[in-house]
């Protein structure tokens, strides 16, 4: 994979981790046009490398995830933009291919997720926030409303009537809140902490078979966005194709040997 061309985003890969972080620090990493397109191309790549199992997604500096969208390109968007440019090549497929990425996703929130910030790290799949940080949809003020996903992805982690008060006020939470209504996984204390933490907790998953967390990830979110009959059809066959696998020989095996797994995503 090349990896190439990025002007908004910083990419670094260690073994089956890999880094994004969005690097506009001037303007407290919001996200452009420019940006949302970028993201959606290094998720693509990203997917498919087979080679990354992890990935960890923070934004530049100690101050801001990301602060929102850039209210430059809001400002001078109009209807059709929204439609058929900004955000059909832009923010809501970027974040769809960042749900549905095959690998284990966890954003390291640093500090302010507001806006596209607090959709992107929706998107993920945990959320790790700094003590420090907030989270808000901030739309409503502005005139507008989420764009990216925030009326339907943050109702099914905090819950319907949560989620009107945070997109309908505009108001902001802290970490701990987050923690406590379920828009966070986790909180720790220092920035400093924050990336060895979600390494750790990457590697919980990283080491288990690729194959059965690719599945599981797919049946989770199937059986999220439809009825349960539906869902346990869907995690029945899914069960079955993790059962033919090769991982599923080397786990059980493992298991009955008393070692340690060598999960090959086979």
């Amino acid at each position: 994979m090349q990896y190439e061309g990025y002007t908004r985003l910083l990419f670094e890969k260690k073994g089956p981790l890999a880094y994004v972080t969005i690097n506009r620090p001037e303007v407290h990493n919001a996200l452009d046009e420019e940006s949302w397109i970028e993201i959606l191309r290094i998720f693509r790549e990203i997917n498919a490398d087979k080679e990354i199992r992890g990935v960890i997604i923070t934004g530049s500096g100690n101050r801001s995830f990301v602060s929102g969208a850039d209210v430059q390109m809001l400002r001078r968007g109009g209807p059709l933009d929204v439609v058929n440019g900004m955000f059909a090549e832009g923010a809501a497929d970027a974040l769809i291919e960042v749900e549905n990425s095959p690998k284990v996703v966890i954003a390291a929130v640093n500090g302010f997720a507001f806006g596209g910030g607090c959709e992107l790290a929706l998107a993920a799949d945990f959320r790790v926030a700094v003590k420090k940080a907030q989270f808000g949809q901030l739309e409503i003020n502005l005139g507008i409303i989420p764009g990216a996903g925030g009326t339907q992805r943050l109702p099914r982690l905090v819950g319907i009537s949560k989620a009107k008060e945070l997109i309908l006020t505009g108001d902001v939470v802290s970490a701990d809140e987050a923690l406590k209504i379920g828009l966070a996984n986790y909180v720790v204390e220092t920035n400093e902490e924050l990336i060895p933490f979600c390494e750790a907790f990457a590697a919980k998953i990283i080491n288990k078979s690729p194959i059965a967390v690719q599945l599981a990830k797919k049946a989770v979110m199937f059986g999220a966005n439809t009825d349960i009959a539906s869902g346990l059809l869907f995690e029945k066959y899914s069960f079955g194709l993790a059962f033919a696998s090769e991982d599923k020989d080397e786990g059980t095996a493992a298991f009955l040997e008393k070692r340690k797994p060598e999960f090959k995503g086979k």
